[in-house]
């Protein structure tokens, strides 16, 4: 995708947007743990969640199909928003959700935080984009931060929970680079508002389905209240929001520069969950985090 040509104090902006949107988004880790401590499996959760995102991104869809030319939109679009709609909000908020069972807020999001190397090697892969040595050193930084901070864990003890909820958690990450791939191609031809709003309906209906596959019907109204304002709170807050402030920053500024501004989001959880969770963060996972960013910010600098 290219990004629009912006004057400073336009990119300055879409930055801010893209920093918003991550704050938002790294927040529902926080909201997730705390709702695990009532006793709901992942898939429910995530279910009431996206039930509770859905009638905004359809009253969002129709509202801007009222006020804009029809779309246009074929066959092979229409796969192409099943593809990354599932991959990047049901199939990513998937694992994401059930690797938080087995792994600290703080670590989940220093695990989504790679996202970014992923776009890197995912573009050089199926774009034949070729990886200087500046991003090979930033990726191998970046990793070596996260080795640090899962010996910290590990060391801490339990390392079988802390293999588990990194895979799964890193299987989030990847597919949700994918997604940011992806949807760099698509939100040019149907905007930002419409291609948000398609993907997370087809993520909404790909989640019901599952909690109807996995449970044998769709039972959701025995939680205590606490579950559903939390679910809500996750919907807003961490999903429809930041959603559209991500989509919206990508239209602007490309999807490597709003992968790259996604540094505010481990501190951002980390300090959420020391104080709503209690969370103690080792100095080895502390010196993992400083690591991690630093091999991130380093990718900013690719272009210079």
């Amino acid at each position: 995708m290219q990004a629009i040509t912006l004057t400073g104090k336009e990119k300055w902006a879409a930055l801010g947007l893209a920093a918003l949107g991550s704050t938002m988004f790294s927040a529902k880790a926080v909201f997730i743990k705390l709702a695990y401590q009532f006793d709901i499996s992942s898939i429910d959760l995530m279910s009431l969640r996206m039930l509770m995102a859905l009638p905004f991104y359809a009253g969002i869809l129709w509202w801007t199909n009222r006020k804009k030319e029809p779309m246009v939109i074929t066959r092979k679009d229409i796969w192409r928003i099943v593809l990354y709609g599932i991959m990047g909000y049901y199939i990513a908020s998937y694992f994401d959700f059930w690797g938080l069972e087995y792994v600290s807020a703080s670590m989940e999001r220093l695990i989504l935080f790679i996202y970014p190397t992923l776009v890197v090697i995912l573009s050089a892969i199926f774009t034949k984009k070729k990886v200087t040595k500046w991003e090979v050193l930033a990726i191998g930084i970046t990793y070596s931060g996260m080795l640090l901070a899962f010996f910290d864990k590990i060391k801490i003890g339990g390392v079988h929970e802390t293999l588990i909820g990194g895979s799964l958690i890193f299987v989030s990450a990847l597919t949700y680079a994918i997604y940011l791939i992806g949807s760099g191609r698509l939100i040019p031809k149907f905007g930002t508002v419409r291609f948000t709003s398609l993907s997370m309906i087809v993520a909404c209906i790909a989640v019901i389905f599952h909690n109807l596959i996995a449970n044998g019907q769709l039972a959701l109204l025995d939680f205590p209240w606490q579950i559903y304002t939390l679910a809500l709170m996750i919907a807003l807050i961490s999903t429809v929001i930041p959603s559209f402030l991500i989509s919206e920053a990508i239209k602007r500024i490309g999807s490597s520069e709003v992968a790259i501004t996604g540094n505010i989001g481990p501190i951002s959880t980390i300090i959420l969950s020391m104080i709503f969770l209690h969370e103690v963060i080792g100095l080895w996972q502390w010196a993992g985090t400083a690591i991690v960013l630093f091999g991130v910010s380093l990718l900013s600098r690719k272009k210079g």
